[in-house]
């Protein structure tokens, strides 16, 4: 593997997906002196949209539409 002139280095697909670093994953660079290591950044959510995104597809609570709005209602 090697640095490109843009100082740019292709991570091969094998290492990304052990590490589960997906597309768009944030990441941060940490140099300790001898060695640089690649962190994962968890996201900041700044508004409803990006929570609203992050939670979509991860309910596991089959409930009816009816069933929700009977539990908000107080029914």
């Amino acid at each position: 593997m090697r640095i490109t002139a843009d100082g740019q280095v292709t991570i091969p697909a094998e290492l990304l997906e052990q590490a589960g670093l997906l597309p768009n994953t944030d990441i941060d660079l940490v140099f300790d002196g001898k060695d640089i290591r690649i962190k994962r950044v968890e996201p900041q959510m700044t508004g409803e949209r990006d929570i609203v995104a992050h939670l979509r597809g991860r309910g596991d609570v089959a409930i009816s539409t009816d069933a929700v709005m009977a539990l908000t209602r107080g029914d």
